[in-house]
């Protein structure tokens, strides 16, 4: 069988299906991936998966976290432009970043400005009578000017504001429990996440959809949509789940 024909069956780049038969297993996303290329590819040609896993044993095994931080600089295993698309989330990262650095300065400024003080009133001391109209004067009882309550200090609570989530925004929560490979493009066709994810990590992504999803190891990822649990058995082939969330 040709490598482009079992690439069209697998739904696998070629360059992958070569890497694998070449044993070059650091061109390959992961260990769990690879396994289940072997495991997929053995049952097309109608052969038992488990002997070739066996006789693999410990290649494709990650050695050490050197080897888990190399296969994090790998390009993108499903898509050629991915090293450009993740310079422009760089970039973008970096100028969000400095927008909240701008806002955090500004708040620290305000909170650091002198409280208001009251301006001095002048008193004008009164003018003094002639001595004859003084003996006329007779002292006139007044009564009391109430004083001005003082204003006692009471500690100001902070003001939270919330702001309104943008109309027809959504938001999808990926929880790994193993190491997977995460893809996520928005309804215009916009790259939001592509990247491994090693075991334990969620990601939180928000924008417009509809939204396309590319899961490697989907079998041990979890995906919210909108606070709704996504069944991702349906839509897995090869241990990777392809589907969109509109």
């Amino acid at each position: 069988m040709a490598i482009a024909e079992v690439a069209a069956l697998l739904k696998f780049a070629p360059r992958q299906l070569e890497a694998l038969e070449q044993d070059k297993f650091d061109r390959l996303p992961g260990p769990t991936i690879a396994r289940g290329m072997v495991r997929n590819y053995a049952r097309l040609l109608k052969l038992e998966p488990e002997p070739l896993l066996e006789r693999l044993g410990e290649r494709l095994q990650p050695n050490d976290a050197a080897r888990l931080a190399e296969r994090f600089q790998q390009p993108v295993p499903f898509h050629d432009n991915a090293r450009r698309s993740t310079v422009i989330y760089v970039g973008l990262s970096v100028a969000v970043l400095a927008v909240a650095a701008g806002v955090m300065y500004e708040w620290r400024s305000e909170k650091a400005a002198p409280e208001f003080v009251a301006p001095v009133t002048r008193v004008t001391p009164p003018v003094p009578l002639p001595a004859q109209q003084t003996a006329s004067l007779v002292p006139v009882p007044t009564e009391p000017v109430p004083s001005a309550p003082v204003a006692e200090d009471k500690p100001v609570e902070p003001v939270i504001e919330k702001k309104a989530a943008p109309g027809n925004m959504a938001r999808i929560v990926l929880s790994c429990e193993q190491e997977s490979w995460i893809e996520v493009k928005d309804g215009a066709g916009k790259l939001l996440a592509s990247s491994l994810n090693p075991a334990g990590t969620k990601r939180i992504i928000e924008g417009r959809p509809p939204f396309d999803l590319t899961i490697g190891n989907a079998q041990h990822v979890r995906v919210s949509y909108n606070d709704r649990q996504i069944d991702l058995q349906p839509h897995i082939k090869v241990e990777v789940a392809r589907l969109s969330l509109k």
